[in-house]
């Protein structure tokens, strides 16, 4: 069979270790029902630490019961994320729990990944990026030489004018992440800059396909049923593309900086971007990541592995990714459509 795209970590877990039994059991799981509200899980995280200070009332001990038993529920019926470091009971919440795609083969032998660079893991979940915060802490140590910044998630950046669906001044648009330098003098101004955060989606059948024939294997793995790829065109030019267009002008007359975090497959799959020499230029810095594992390491670790600062013309004509034909050239494409 030829190479195709199939799972390379699941729940966090490396999808070529995890033994058969273990890969049918996650293969019939279902994210989501026991889920915790976020309200609540910061509700149970203020009252635990008003218990470990004494001064628990005895309602808000009775509401601490209840959560503490939504608690037990949650990590008996659902997969932790090791990857989120937003909440102190992080589970996954992605459908399927499928955190990454990779190319594999079983051609020479037996099913196994793709080797080299075409082997690279492309993520598929946001939170992928978020592990141990190493990509914020780098990001932070060389936009703000703040090794340790402050993180404030979704911040709205956007507000409506007015229209059928929105009110005035209602939220409409944020900014995945901002980072804060906390190493700034009392009354100096903030000191930050913004994090767009980018996964990429897949085209192709549902994953659900494959969950099945999991279970029908038993768990052996084995090449997917299915074909599907990363849909770059999709997470590029209609998704990301759109962001940077309408959010970097004003971070540009603000005199902040768009740092854009994504996997090194993401980025090599779009065109060609010139390189601002010095940052100070720039109006965004890639940051681009590789997930690697040594030997006896259980998990892929995240580590930034290249920047790339550009502007943002330059970083549209890199999205872009292509150059408009000829007019003959498009005319004849037309006419071989009309005549029969």
């Amino acid at each position: 069979m030829a190479e195709r795209f199939h799972i390379a970590e699941w729940y966090g877990r490396p999808f070529i270790d995890i033994d058969p039994v273990e890969r049918v059991r996650l293969a019939q799981h279902r994210v989501g029902s026991h889920t915790m509200k976020k309200a609540d899980v910061n509700r149970l995280i203020v009252l635990q630490e008003k218990e470990a200070l004494g001064a628990l009332t005895d309602r808000e001990r009775a509401r601490l019961d209840v959560l503490t038993a939504m608690l037990d529920l949650q990590r008996d019926g659902e997969q932790i994320c090791p990857f989120r470091t937003d909440s102190l009971h992080p589970t996954c919440t992605k459908p399927g729990g499928v955190c990454s795609l990779r190319l594999y083969t079983d051609d020479d032998g037996p099913f196994q990944p793709v080797e080299g660079e075409r082997g690279l893991i492309r993520a598929l979940c946001p939170y992928r990026f978020h592990q141990d915060n190493t990509a914020f802490r780098h990001i932070g140590g060389r936009l703000l030489d703040d090794v340790i910044p402050t993180q404030v998630g979704e911040v709205g950046f956007l507000e409506s004018t007015g229209n059928l669906d929105s009110a005035p001044g209602e939220d409409v648009g944020r900014i995945d992440m901002i980072l804060v330098s906390d190493n700034v003098p009392e009354g100096a101004d903030m000191k930050w800059c913004a994090v767009e955060v980018q996964a990429v989606y897949f085209s192709g059948r549902e994953m659900a396909i494959e969950f099945r024939d999991i279970q029908e294997r038993q768990g052996v793995a084995a090449m997917p049923v299915e074909g599907r790829r990363p849909d770059y065109r999709s997470s590029g030019p209609k998704r990301l593309m759109p962001q940077l267009q309408i959010k970097v002008p004003t971070l540009r007359r603000w005199g902040k900086k768009m740092a854009i975090l994504v996997d090194l497959a993401f980025f090599r799959s779009m065109g060609e971007m010139k390189r601002v020499p010095h940052i100070s230029n720039a109006d965004i810095v890639w940051f681009l990541v590789d997930f690697l594992r040594e030997p006896g390491e259980e998990m892929f670790r995240t580590v930034v592995v290249e920047e790339f600062a550009t502007t943002l013309e330059s970083a549209i004509e890199g999205l872009t990714g292509g150059e408009a034909v000829s007019l003959e050239i498009f005319e004849a494409r037309i006419s071989a459509k009309v005549l029969p």
